[in-house]
């Protein structure tokens, strides 16, 4: 089932990575819907975020929340919405968008962020995760 995603684990494609332990990572998505837009991803390539064991699961929200107050506290927004769609990718995921309103949380506004863009905007995050 190997995906983009364990291709971001293995290294093979570079991130700006936000947050890794030995069971999650957590990285910049390259098509923001805002600037902020992470995603927190299991390392176990499982497809359907309900097929992870319980404590992964758990685990996963709990970092999807440390880096959800870190990108509230770095970039403007109202909050930080979550989305867990799992259609994109058949890998489990959650969306951290930093939103003004609901409406914001539109795919169809998302679009290919600039490197610099995404550097700076990883480098205000990570200052809050430590």
């Amino acid at each position: 089932m190997s995906s983009i995603f364990t291709r971001i684990i293995q290294g093979e494609i570079p991130c700006h990575k936000l947050f890794e332990d030995e069971e999650c990572i957590s990285f910049l998505d390259v098509r923001p819907i805002n600037p902020g837009h992470a995603l927190v991803i299991p390392k176990q390539e499982t497809d359907y975020i309900f097929d992870l064991p319980d404590d992964s699961l758990q685990h996963l929200v709990v970092v999807a929340k440390r880096v959800g107050l870190a990108i509230d506290r770095s970039v403007s927004c109202e909050r930080v919405g979550i989305i867990v769609a799992g259609l994109e990718v058949p890998h489990a995921h959650i969306h951290l968008v930093p939103i003004q309103d609901v409406g914001d949380i539109n795919f169809a506004n998302a679009k290919p962020a600039e490197e610099a863009e995404l550097a700076d905007v990883a480098d205000r995050i990570l200052a809050q995760l430590a």
